[in-house]
């Protein structure tokens, strides 16, 4: 199991001159603005604040990196989708995702935050599509899983599948920050994939 201590804040990357490649594994955390994304990293790590949430959407603006366990980087990207911003923000957003991706090769796995209380949307399904053409396990993690009701479960999780035309062997990780179900297994997959 990947050894998550220490893990530690390194770099926030507002161009691709401060993006880090090294030859350290990449995890790349990608998800909407209001998905939780920060709240899956730090319940990852066992912190409270390492990886920084807000009340307010759209708190992750550049491409920030942490160093776990001195051997893998943890990249936590701009969440996607949140519309209350300068466009010239949203425009910048844009442009930093881009220049990530052109470097996609050095990805190791990409991890993609979904609200597993909904349909994935259209920005959801072309994020998927990034993974995809840079040819790195990809895991798809439902998270506010504690917010469904036990007869919602196995619909939601087909309903993500199906949307974002994952097959069968995919990893579709049902997760909740909140109360820690399935970090387990996110480790233990990003585990086997670095």
């Amino acid at each position: 199991m990947l050894k998550t201590d220490p893990a530690a804040f390194v770099r926030s990357a507002g161009k691709k001159e401060d993006f880090i490649w090294d030859d350290r594994p990449l995890v790349v955390f990608a998800g909407k603005s209001n998905v939780g994304k920060s709240s899956v990293i730090n319940c990852l790590l066992n912190r409270k604040n390492l990886a920084r949430v807000g009340a307010a959407p759209g708190k992750t603006t550049n491409v920030n990196y942490f160093l776990v366990g001195g051997k893998v980087w943890f990249v936590d990207l701009p969440g996607y989708g949140y519309a209350k911003r300068p466009q010239a923000e949203i425009d910048r957003w844009g442009k930093l995702m881009e220049d990530f991706f052109a470097q996609g090769g050095h990805i190791a796995v990409g991890v993609q935050i979904l609200d597993g209380r909904h349909k994935p949307t259209e920005l959801d399904r072309m994020m998927t599509g990034l993974f995809e053409q840079c040819g790195c396990p990809y895991i798809a993690v439902a998270n506010k899983w504690d917010k469904l009701k036990k007869s919602e479960m196995a619909s939601n999780l087909a309903l993500i599948r199906e949307t974002l035309q994952l097959n069968e062997d995919a990893l579709l990780l049902p997760f909740s920050a909140e109360k820690r179900v399935g970090r387990d297994e996110l480790l233990g997959a990003i585990s086997a994939r670095v």
